[in-house]
């Protein structure tokens, strides 16, 4: 069985141009071959894992996208 592991951290960003509008910013790490893509919206965490789950199902041993 092969597994996968992230590390996500994430904040509210609120800038003094749009004051009292955070936004939410980030990155999350790929901890088994340590890429990482920050991001500016929660949807993009899915998209980031989704890509490592879809080539799980690729290979039969399991893979990295």
């Amino acid at each position: 069985m092969t597994s996968h592991s992230f590390i996500v951290k994430i904040w509210l960003e609120e800038t003094a141009v749009e004051a009292g509008q955070a936004k939410w910013r980030g990155h999350i790490t790929h901890v088994p071959d340590g890429v990482r893509r920050y991001v500016e919206s929660l949807d993009e965490i899915s998209t980031f894992i989704s890509a490592y789950l879809k080539a799980m199902e690729q290979t039969p041993n399991g893979g990295d996208p």
